[in-house]
């Protein structure tokens, strides 16, 4: 990959009752904070099915339907890194999540969107101050 290239991330928002599922990172770049499930999109993979893989890899959950969202771009200026990050919502109806890549999870937790804990991930942090609120929870 070439040097500051913008690096396409997907970010995963589960929804199941009314709630989100948010994950505490560590062990890479917004260790301590937390955020969706997701990660980088595959050369030739859509965005669709890199939410449903990488939600499996880190928490063992299937989601369905998955509907696009927003995007972000954040760059993290003291790694070097820029990211743009496409959003997308889905449902998780069963199942706990499990903690897959404790190197890189300590902790799954399900958060009212309008309360998320704190820190965000700051791709996180630039969708909520967009003032999108994901359609299954709008009037919560």
């Amino acid at each position: 990959m070439k040097q500051n290239q913008p690096i396409v991330g997907v970010g995963v928002i589960v929804l199941r009752n009314g709630l989100v599922l948010l994950g505490k990172r560590k062990g890479s770049h917004g260790a301590g904070t937390w955020a969706l499930p997701g990660g980088h999109l595959e050369y030739g993979e859509t965005v669709e099915h890199c939410a449903a893989r990488e939600v499996m890899e880190e928490t063992g959950l299937c989601i369905h339907p998955v509907s696009r969202g927003p995007y972000t771009s954040d760059v993290f200026a003291e790694e070097g890194k820029h990211y743009v990050t496409l959003f997308v919502v889905a449902r998780s109806e069963t199942g706990k999540p499990e903690i897959r890549e404790p190197d890189r999870c300590e902790a799954w937790q399900w958060s009212r969107w309008s309360e998320p804990p704190r820190p965000l991930f700051p791709p996180l942090a630039s969708l909520l101050k967009t003032g999108f609120v994901p359609q299954d929870i709008g009037t919560e």
